[in-house]
């Protein structure tokens, strides 16, 4: 499969570029050889080789999720710049 200008056009306006015809045939090279090693690699067998997320072996140390002591609300917003007595004020953030 090959790629053609007027798909890196349509490509260009979808990502907000602006390319100069030379930039386009460039891109149109470029793009069609990463296709073409894609296609490359599809062609793998892969028959009995298991997917992994990561080849280093590490593993996430992670620790249990258990509920803990909550703050009472005069501490929580003790050192807030700005509250009331139960919350954060903050600026409004979303016109209506």
């Amino acid at each position: 499969m090959s790629i053609s200008e007027k798909e890196v056009r349509h490509i260009a306006t979808l990502a907000n570029l602006a390319l100069s015809d030379a930039e386009i045939g460039q891109m149109t090279r470029e793009l069609g050889a990463i296709v073409g090693y894609v296609e490359q690699l599809s062609e793998v067998d892969t028959e009995g080789v298991d997917p992994i997320a990561q080849v280093t072996g590490l593993v996430n140390v992670t620790r249990v999720d258990e509920p803990g002591e909550m703050f009472a609300p005069r501490e929580a917003l003790a050192n807030a710049p700005k509250a009331d007595s139960v919350a954060f004020l903050v600026p409004k953030a979303v016109e209506r």
